[in-house]
């Protein structure tokens, strides 16, 4: 888990979470913060290890710190936000269907707000005008999309279903490591977002990437970059980053993949 002047309030219910789940090899706490306020409260656990990076890496590249520490370690490792509520059942059950279905790299639960409605966070691999118009276009215009924008967060589909998706959120992966070996770790030179789009690609050209709808997740989900323009200015070089990588309007594989997920 990856923080950035977080209180030890805000993540005590989350970490504790974590700690007791039986299966819990480590937790590792990653702060990003410039200021270490947190680490002389946080309980003395042998399963947590608090590492204090002084400068802020990114999103992507603070968690490959706890990855690499953990590739010999263990057989699965989870990604989570700071913002996440979640029970150790839901691990247990998706930790069980991994065991049973192996060439499943990547897998992501039932994502809910705090008021119990879903997040649409299955996607289709993103064009520049799907970012644009999420971002940037006003609501009234907005309207006008609306069928695009339902379609690019698959809301065709059942949300009630399991499906195959190559486009996950990252604020709850669940991932098998000897994948992360094969297809790599996140991509550094993402700062913020659109590394776990990223990481889903990758991920989904071996294996499956799935979304599994049999448990749930709470994500505080607050749109970060909608308020801070530090935060959008991120998310825009992110974006730039990603088509430069893949293509901004010739990309054979998001014309191939997303064609399958619409029909």
């Amino acid at each position: 888990m990856v923080i950035y002047n977080h209180s030890l309030e805000s993540i005590r219910e989350l970490v504790q979470t974590v700690i007791d789940f039986e299966l819990t090899h480590c937790l590792y706490l990653i702060d990003n913060s410039p200021k270490d306020n947190i680490s002389a409260s946080l309980p003395n656990h042998v399963k947590l290890k608090y590492i204090f990076n002084n400068s802020n890496l990114g999103y992507g590249k603070a968690h490959n710190v706890a990855i690499k520490n953990i590739l010999n370690l263990t057989n699965y490792h989870l990604v989570l936000n700071p913002d996440i509520i979640f029970k150790g059942e839901a691990l247990h059950k998706m930790l069980s269907f991994l065991e049973q279905h192996p060439n499943i790299g990547l897998l992501m639960p039932k994502v809910l707000y705090g008021n119990g409605e879903i997040q649409y966070l299955c996607k289709l691999f993103p064009t520049p005008f799907d970012l644009i118009m999420r971002r940037f276009i006003p609501g009234f215009l907005k309207n006008k999309w609306q069928s695009r924008l339902n379609q690019y967060e698959l809301k065709h589909k059942s949300y009630e279903e399991l499906m195959e998706v190559p486009n996950l959120s990252g604020c709850f992966m669940l991932l098998r490591v000897e994948v992360l070996k094969i297809v790599g770790l996140f991509d550094e030179q993402f700062f913020m977002y659109l590394e776990d789009t990223d990481l889903s690609r990758r991920i989904n050209m071996q294996f499956q990437t799935i979304y599994y709808p049999e448990v749930s997740i709470v994500h505080q989900y607050e749109k970060g970059s909608y308020k801070s323009f530090k935060l959008l200015n991120y998310h825009v070089v992110s974006a730039f980053r990603y088509f430069n990588k893949y293509g901004w309007f010739f990309d054979t594989v998001r014309t191939t993949i997303n064609k399958r997920l619409v029909s």
